[in-house]
């Protein structure tokens, strides 16, 4: 059980604060409502492009990463399409220097030319690197323009297209960092050696700024898919990929849970069905999963497969489907559907052992409004029945839509012109 008090302050700053004294340190978590579903379609990436302007000083404190490394500490960040996440680990007697830090950077961040013009070419040098240079780099890209057609999600973190980076102007970062990075868009959390009172009175003697930003912008949700959808594209790699997507809940409803049992039952594994059967035995693929993307908004079950060697792709599909049906036609036993949840509640159990990763998942279930989850989810888990998950793959799998992506070698390509 994690004990935790929350407060929100007159500015709209959510903070919460979890004493931990087995450790002399303390982790610092600052979560901020903007990921690329924020972002304007004709500028994207900005949501990670702040990424690494948070790391490049403010009016304060111009060298982040040099004062956190002087005192002991260790920090990152990360950016997904929901929100943008900046973490520290320190001593626990650097709280308030810490705090303070990150007050500057959510006030007064050095937003100029010489900064933006660095950070922009570190961005830009990652989507070459990562996302178009690399072997497989776009396949998140082509899955999720084909699973989207109006949702923001339809865009990677990284951005729609490496342009909008290049031509981002000054005054267009400027006015992103005013709309959200402000008290009222963010959610503050600590964990460690802190005594709570002390912490909170801390937290509103260099947090009492008052919000000046708008925190939302209006974007379109995802109609009801309606007819089945697919796209090939032939690249230069190794093997064959087949990703086969279906539209999901999101992460705050309860068939979340389900669907991250039937994920598990699936995939999680070397005795999971999908892994046993077409890796193991049968040697159609050389990796398979299926995973849930668990966002804010409707999400996605993708099953993805990477092909063994002179596999057909349609027969390694026609495989897949089967064991999806088989999901619904013999469904786990209770002894194998138990044993998938204790996998999955000593992982979440595991998940928060440190204080970082405490400090990290309180900012998360605050974020979506369930904070109590953060103790209440394995009971979510444990409800779940069978008869819930055949009815949920059934309706999923068999009475609605889905969209497949065949992501073949230029081999294949050579052959599909011959004929």
């Amino acid at each position: 059980m994690i004990t935790f008090k929350e407060k929100t302050l007159e500015n709209g700053l959510r903070v919460v604060i979890n004493p931990d004294n087995t450790t002399e340190l303390v982790a610092v978590n600052l979560l901020y409502k903007v990921g690329a579903k924020n972002e304007d379609e004709q500028h994207t990436g900005f949501a990670h492009l702040f990424e690494h302007l948070m790391f490049s000083g403010s009016e304060n404190f111009p060298d982040f990463d040099n004062l956190i490394n002087s005192i002991g500490g260790e920090s990152n960040a990360f950016t997904n399409n929901d929100y943008t996440n900046y973490y520290v680990s320190v001593p626990s007697i650097y709280l308030e220097t810490i705090l303070t830090i990150e007050a500057d950077r959510m006030r007064n961040l050095l937003i100029d030319e010489q900064h933006l013009s660095v950070q922009k070419k570190v961005v830009i040098e990652e989507f070459k690197q990562r996302y178009l240079n690399q072997p497989y780099g776009d396949l998140y890209k082509e899955m999720r323009e084909l699973s989207y057609k109006v949702h923001p999600y339809k865009w990677q973190t990284i951005g729609k297209d490496i342009s909008h980076i290049e031509s981002a102007t000054l005054d267009i970062v400027r006015e992103f960092y005013n709309t959200y990075y402000q008290p009222n868009n963010a959610v503050l959390t600590i964990s460690g050696n802190v005594k709570e009172e002390e912490a909170f009175a801390l937290v509103e003697k260099i947090f009492s700024f008052p919000s000046t930003g708008e925190k939302t912008i209006s974007y379109s949700q995802e109609p009801l898919q309606t007819q089945n959808r697919e796209k090939t594209v032939y690249r230069d790699v190794p093997s064959n990929i087949i990703m086969i997507t279906f539209p999901m809940s999101s992460r705050r409803e309860k068939e979340f849970y389900t669907f991250d049992l039937i994920s598990d039952v699936l995939s999680n594994g070397k005795s999971s069905r999908m892994y046993n059967s077409l890796v193991l035995e049968q040697q159609v693929f050389t990796a398979i999963d299926a995973v849930v993307s668990a966002d804010d908004d409707k999400g996605l079950f993708i099953v993805l497969g990477k092909y063994a060697d002179g596999i057909d792709i349609k027969q390694g599909e026609e495989l897949i489907w089967q064991e999806l049906e088989n999901l619904i036609k013999n469904p786990p036993t209770e002894r194998e559907f138990q044993k998938v949840k204790n996998k999955n509640l000593s992982t979440s159990t595991f998940a928060n052992l440190r204080i970082l990763d405490k400090a990290m998942n309180l900012a998360y279930y605050e974020h979506l409004g369930m904070l109590n989850n953060i103790n209440n989810d394995k009971e979510n888990y444990k409800q779940v029945t069978i008869q819930n998950l055949v009815d949920l793959a059934k309706k999923t799998f068999f009475d609605n839509k889905h969209n497949t992506l065949y992501y073949l070698t230029k081999e294949l390509e050579q052959t599909a012109t011959a004929k």
